[in-house]
């Protein structure tokens, strides 16, 4: 029986599926999933999730939030109550996103974390099950080191470009998710062209070097590529630690059926030693980051849409709830 080119890539490959929706994760079976503030909003619209929304508003309520900050923690719980959904469904781990809002905010990122992992305590789920996700600012990544150095489990998202993977690595976070998609947007509008070969392509290119500059140099962060525009771009890096993609995606991949070879392997890492580590100083980092205008825009703007989704999930939630009337009141 030949099998399909999903079945051929979880050989070579840790399937995770990117999204807050438990039909398409049951239907799929990943080992892990991730979430972000977007995937939470869908979520949030979807009828089958009203029940986890009111729940996570009544909890809210009973532990005596108002107004405002009664939103912001209808958010959180409904975030963790549907991380909780999704460990029901996979046998590994789920990520769970800190308030984009909090990405230059070391200690502020620290503390929410904290929150999350108390509120999946509270649900009876082990630590180790859980990701912190969070951005790949040097606040984040400086938060992600001091969790990690307690025990808890980080993924680093937005992440464009080597500097950033450098400076997870001395981090020593657990995962790293390096975005394909929205670095081929950025170059092909830059570029004005329409498409890359995929051996060409930015974005599976970005990530082959990070994956070759991790294992060259034995670090032990996770490479989980992520953010992908087409089948093509998720088997240009089969072979990766990790690949999390969409389930619209997964669902092309189990109707393909051509033959899925290893793109990437430490073997072929070790044999092109192209980057020695050294450790990145937040002046190194900053002057790289701005130096890299893909990078440094993809960030931003990355940020700055999940910051976006977060506030479309409070005025879902305010209008819901009435809550608008009760504040102006």
């Amino acid at each position: 029986m030949t099998l399909s080119a999903l079945d051929q890539l979880k050989t070579l490959t840790t399937i995770v599926a990117d999204t807050g929706d438990l039909q398409a994760i049951q239907q799929f079976r990943p080992l892990d999933a991730t979430t972000n503030p977007s995937l939470i909003t869908a979520a949030a619209q979807q009828p089958e999730n009203r029940e986890l929304i009111e729940d996570a508003y009544f909890q809210a309520r009973s532990e005596g939030y108002e107004t405002d900050l009664l939103v912001e923690r209808t958010i959180d719980i409904l975030t963790v109550k549907l991380g909780v959904e999704i460990l029901k469904i996979v046998e590994g781990r789920v990520s769970t996103e800190v308030d984009a809002a909090l990405s230059y905010d070391t200690e502020a990122t620290i503390s929410k974390a904290k929150e999350l992992l108390a509120l999946y305590k509270g649900y009876g789920i082990d630590q180790n099950r859980i990701l912190i996700k969070i951005a790949s600012t040097w606040e984040g990544i400086q938060a992600a080191k001091v969790l990690e150095a307690e025990g808890i489990h980080c993924n680093l998202t937005l992440l464009f470009g080597l500097h950033q993977a450098k400076a997870c690595a001395d981090a020593k976070v657990t995962l790293i998710s390096p975005f394909v998609g929205r670095i081929l947007d950025w170059y092909k509008k830059a570029e004005k062209v329409n498409s890359y070969p995929i051996e060409k392509d930015p974005g599976v290119l970005s990530v082959k070097q990070i994956y070759h500059f991790y294992k060259q140099n034995d670090v032990k962060t996770e490479v989980m590529g992520a953010s992908f525009r087409s089948i093509e771009q998720v088997l240009g890096l089969a072979g990766c630690d990790l690949l999390t993609v969409s389930p619209n995606l997964l669902a092309d991949l189990e109707k393909d059926f051509r033959t899925v070879t290893s793109q990437l392997t430490t073997e072929h890492a070790h044999s092109h030693q192209d980057h020695r580590c050294a450790v990145l100083t937040e002046a190194e980092f900053k002057h790289d980051l701005e130096a890299d205008l893909m990078a440094f825009q993809l960030l931003q703007s990355g940020v700055d849409g999940f910051i976006k989704a977060r506030e479309q999930l409070s005025t879902l939630l305010r209008q819901s709830f009435g809550l608008d009337a009760e504040i102006k009141a």
